[in-house]
């Protein structure tokens, strides 16, 4: 009786990790550091938190210590002069603002002013994961340049038809990865629940009170 029922319990066990270790490789591949920041400031500024951790990810690997050639700072890599322009926004003091601009680096600080701009760019371009990406990347101006112009396609959503390369690839990276952090770390952890790319869209409230 006792073989028998170890016999069930080895079974089960085994069936566990058939079902479970491909999500915990995933998760290697895909981990979720600074959850609790972003999901706290992404519920705040009412940006999709997968999308948040998404561009994390492309933008500086999870280094708070990031800092690239251009000048760009931290986990979402923030240059300084587009930080004191959210800082701005925020209704923060120029002492606040001096002081959090000089700490790019730091996790909290990072993320929330990241969190604010990628929600102000959805706001911006209306929801359109695809503009409010390739704002984020190559800037605002350049994007709207690129409307006027119809330098894209019509509804610009087709990122192949981005003008900018690099663009396209950071673009096509960040929702690939968005797809993937929307299916391990969704309501149910456990179970893959895709979430087809450009259906988020959320009503993009401005919420400055800190």
């Amino acid at each position: 009786m006792i073989k028998k029922f170890l016999a069930i319990c080895a079974a089960l066990v085994a069936i566990y990790f058939l079902i479970s270790v491909p999500t915990i490789q995933k998760k290697f591949l895909y981990p979720f550091p600074y959850r609790s920041t972003v999901e706290n400031y992404s519920s705040r500024w009412k940006v999709d938190k997968f999308l948040a951790v998404a561009v994390m990810k492309v933008e500086s690997n999870f280094s708070e210590a990031a800092h690239s050639q251009s000048g760009a700072v931290g986990l979402m890599q923030l240059m300084p002069e587009t930080a004191a322009w959210i800082a701005y926004q925020l209704g923060e003091t120029p002492e606040e603002a001096v002081d959090d601009i000089k700490n790019l680096h730091d996790p909290e600080t990072n993320i929330r002013y990241g969190t604010w701009y990628l929600a102000e760019l959805e706001d911006e371009f209306k929801g359109n994961d695809v503009l409010a990406l390739a704002a984020y990347n190559a800037g605002r101006g350049n994007v709207h340049e690129w409307i006027k112009e119809n330098r894209w396609s019509e509804n610009f959503s087709d990122v192949d038809k981005i003008p900018y390369a690099e663009t396209r690839d950071y673009v096509k990276c960040v929702l690939h990865c968005r797809e993937k952090y929307s299916e391990l770390y969704g309501t149910n952890e456990f179970i893959s629940t895709p979430i087809a790319l450009h259906e988020l869209r959320f009503a993009r409230l401005k919420n400055l009170s800190l």
